[in-house]
């Protein structure tokens, strides 16, 4: 899942940013309200979260112009002020939930989650496909009830895989739902991972659509 941040600390944004990162998300980040903006509308995140206290533009108005914009991904405030009349501007504005500062990263990680699988019609954090079954609270995924033992970036694909069953998914969609914007990648990474998530997880799980790009049936 790719995360956007929009923090100008540096201290915040390191640990939010290995956080994330440590519980599966790719995460880019935005140090101001400006970037935040236009990172916001140019790239399709899976959810954002946003410190209020930002330079220049303070991210209220960060988030009334995604919403203006007609942006509609989850949005968690990240706020030093917890007081009820700021919670309300937020939520008013468009947030879809609210943490105050000081934080722990494990609550971030799940309240990201569940907003991820609310957008995605998924109230349950366990995710069902025919046999394969996918905890997203504890990354952990079985095939007929057998654990299956599933790399990061594996585990990744399968969790975007899963929350979409049906529709056709791009090599370069998967490959931003892999990277954030300062990694690198291999020409053939991704068909590198979707053919160890078949051998792990059986071969017509994931269906190539030549010219398109892939689908789990």
């Amino acid at each position: 899942m790719r995360i956007l941040l929009v923090e100008d600390d540096d201290d915040i944004a390191g640990r939010l940013v290995s956080g994330l990162r440590t519980a599966g998300f790719v995460v880019d980040r935005a140090k101001t309200g400006e970037d935040g903006v236009v990172m916001g509308l140019g790239d399709q995140y899976e959810a954002a979260v946003l410190d209020l206290g930002l330079p220049k533009m303070q991210g209220i108005a960060v988030l009334k112009k995604w919403r203006i914009e007609k942006c509609d991904m989850p949005v968690l405030i990240l706020s030093a002020q917890g007081t009820w009349t700021e919670k309300v501007e937020g939520l008013n504005a468009g947030a879809d939930d609210y943490i105050t500062k000081p934080f722990h990263i494990p609550e971030v990680v799940a309240r990201l989650r569940a907003l991820i699988r609310r957008k995605s019609g998924a109230a349950d954090a366990l995710l069902k496909h025919k046999e394969i079954c996918l905890d997203t609270a504890s990354c952990k995924a079985t095939v007929a009830g057998t654990p299956v033992d599933l790399t990061a970036s594996e585990l990744k694909l399968l969790t975007y895989f899963m929350h979409r069953p049906g529709r056709i998914i791009s090599q370069g969609e998967l490959t931003e739902r892999l990277y954030a914007l300062e990694d690198s990648a291999e020409s053939n990474t991704i068909e590198v991972y979707i053919s160890r998530l078949r051998r792990k997880l059986g071969r017509d799980v994931i269906t190539t659509v030549r010219g398109l790009g892939y689908r789990m049936d």
